[in-house]
């Protein structure tokens, strides 16, 4: 299942089954699980640890190390879950030792080509990155958050599930969960109401989320106020839970 033009080193452990692409280069601490299809001209380097059942296409770059220079060498990683796809041309870096040291992508994501993950990123679960969508470091994405095409996001940001960017937004601040940004800044523009109806919410559970929108971006209340105002929410509404917590722990400010 290996090509023989492929290098891979003798000490790097692929499953039996995984298929290696031509002129593709594996490194001596790369871990890659059953069922994983990696093209022709990747590279795929550090100590990285790639799930079962993923599709990379050919010139991705996993597993190099930081674009950053503080990085002296240290032994950080990249972790890829399991039933990925991973475009063309995308670039996923290794963690720091100035964060937890490893960069994360969870299972079940759809990331189309050219999309860059820095360093200490960490991807939730059933993501959707739009090609050239471009992450810098230590940037949160929770589960479900789709971010369009060219989607820019500033270092330390970040990203609440189930949100969703329209092409060539750029994220300066925190985007809580559920909502609808787009702009240069971003600015908010209602809640991904679509995507929570095909994520089976109820049409009450979607309704208290626009309350709670219109509470945080429509009542000219300061986001201290709005905060309290949604947690007195929580006992009728308790699908505002996620949205609360991210609230209270944002400490960049929100995209509002």
């Amino acid at each position: 299942m290996i090509h023989p033009t492929a290098i891979v080193h003798p000490g790097a452990r692929l499953a039996a089954d995984v298929e290696v692409g031509a002129y593709t280069l594996i490194g001596k601490h790369v871990e890659i699980g059953s069922g994983t299809v990696v093209g022709p001209h990747v590279v795929i380097n550090g100590h990285t640890r790639i799930g079962q059942h993923n599709r990379i296409f050919q010139f991705c770059s996993l597993g190099e190390i930081p674009q950053d220079k503080k990085y002296a060498g240290e032994p950080t990683r990249l972790e890829i879950g399991d039933h990925n796809t991973i475009r063309e041309f995308c670039t996923f870096n290794l963690g720091t030792a100035q964060d937890v040291g490893v960069t994360r992508v969870g299972n079940h994501n759809w990331i189309m080509a050219y999309v860059h993950l820095a360093h200490d990123c960490q991807v939730g679960n059933h993501t959707i990155f739009a090609n050239n969508a471009q992450l810098a470091g230590h940037v949160d994405v929770g589960d479900y958050a789709i971010l369009g095409g060219f989607t820019v996001v500033h270092q330390f940001v970040r990203i609440g599930a189930h949100i969703i960017t329209g092409m060539g937004t750029i994220l300066l601040q925190d985007v809580p969960p559920f909502m609808l940004v787009s702009g240069n800044p971003a600015a908010p523009h209602g809640i991904n109401s679509e995507g929570l109806k095909r994520r089976d919410y109820s049409s009450a559970s979607i309704m208290a989320i626009k309350r709670a929108y219109k509470t945080l971006y429509k009542s000219a209340l300061s986001l201290a106020d709005a905060k309290n105002a949604i947690a007195r929410q929580l006992d009728e509404y308790p699908e505002l839970q996620p949205l609360a917590d991210f609230l209270t722990h944002a400490e960049r400010g929100i995209v509002r």
